[in-house]
């Protein structure tokens, strides 16, 4: 039986909290997948700093050969976006929220990134802001965010997929669909080791 979205949220906030309260906080300070649970440099209302420069995030490949989710997605205007459906060009799914401080500082990088890699690479950004449209739609207004595409998860479907994840969790899947890395934490999408990082294959 599916849980419902209180009891969700409620895991949800226990995945995340969890490691902080044994001692493994990260060193960029993620913030958990809800909005209750933000930090003082993201409280309710205060937006955060784009000049922030994101942390370096840990790379891993214990999950490698992982199939892209089969989840649908929507934008503010209702158009809906099927992830298997990306099969055919490489994919880097990236988690984020409005409050994440190393979320924001790194959408940036993440907007050129797409229009470097157009055609070759889909970057597909999803907000976990359980506020939805309200939050994401003014926020890439606000940033000038021209080459992303604001989809939503308010449900944190994607981050309970991804076990609780902390944001920002990218995730890079090759052509066939297959998970080659994952990183928990802000990167440079415009620093020299990322041409390396989408360099990485599944040897078949």
């Amino acid at each position: 039986m599916l849980l419902s979205r209180s009891l969700k949220q409620i895991v949800l906030g226990f995945a995340v909290l969890a490691p902080l309260a044994l001692g493994g906080c990260d060193r960029q300070s993620a913030a958990p997948a809800q909005p209750e649970a933000r930090t003082g440099a993201a409280k309710a209302g205060t937006e955060v700093s784009s000049a922030v420069k994101p942390a370096q995030g840990a790379v891993d490949r214990s999950h490698r050969g992982s199939r892209l989710p089969d989840f649908t997605l929507t934008d503010p205007n209702g158009k809906k976006l099927r992830l298997i459906d990306l099969a055919g060009t490489p994919v880097l799914l990236n988690l984020w929220a409005t409050w994440c401080a190393p979320c924001v500082a790194e959408m940036p990088t993440l907007d050129t990134l797409a229009a470097a890699r157009k055609g070759t690479l889909r970057v597909v950004t999803v907000s976990q802001d359980m506020g939805g449209a309200d939050k994401v739609a003014p926020f890439f207004d606000k940033h000038g965010l021209r080459q992303l595409e604001p989809w939503l998860d308010p449900d944190n479907e994607l981050a309970f997929h991804f076990g609780g994840a902390q944001l920002p969790t990218t995730v890079y899947y090759d052509a066939q669909g297959r998970e080659v890395w994952r990183m928990t934490g802000g990167h440079d999408w415009s620093a020299p080791d990322t041409a390396g990082l989408l360099a990485e294959a599944i040897r078949d």
